[in-house]
């Protein structure tokens, strides 16, 4: 068993006032529009945050359990859907999991031309600054800041 799948029945316990103060900050800067995909979705707590149609996409079977919409188990770097799918795109907290490269590569693929973006990095990530720098070059972002996450709004 998977590290998330071991703490899902507690994670929203844990993290869901956090991951809603983040939310908050995206939804002041961010009008979400259309198919919304959340990469790294676990329990589904940004997934509904936005009350449209969406996606939730996590590689953890039982984070995904506690999510009762649409919902698919798969990686950020093979995202199993047709190329521009999506109107908006968000990530909370979830991309220092993943190799950045792959996975900003499949976000572009899934993309619509004028699709939206909202990633939440983790500042302490030993990759923090990597992956802020690759997000940045390959979406036009604005920073915001967050406790303990740095926030890049399209």
């Amino acid at each position: 068993m998977n590290y998330y799948s071991g703490i899902a029945n507690g994670y929203d316990k844990l993290h869901k006032e956090e991951q809603l103060e983040k939310l908050e900050i995206i939804k002041k800067h961010l009008k979400v529009k259309g198919l919304l995909l959340d990469i790294g979705a676990g329990t589904g707590i940004s997934t509904k945050f936005f009350e449209v149609e969406a996606i939730a996409l996590d590689p953890s079977k039982g984070m995904l359990e506690k999510y009762d919409g649409k919902k698919v188990c798969a990686k950020a770097e093979d995202l199993p859907f047709e190329d521009k799918t999506f109107s908006t795109i968000i990530s909370i907290t979830a991309l220092h999991h993943t190799d950045i490269d792959k996975a900003i590569k499949e976000i572009k693929r899934v993309a619509k031309e004028d699709c939206l973006f909202a990633f939440t990095i983790l500042k302490k990530a030993k990759n923090f600054e990597e992956i802020k720098e690759k997000l940045k070059n390959n979406f036009k972002l604005k920073e915001y800041d967050s406790k303990k996450d740095l926030i890049l709004i399209s």
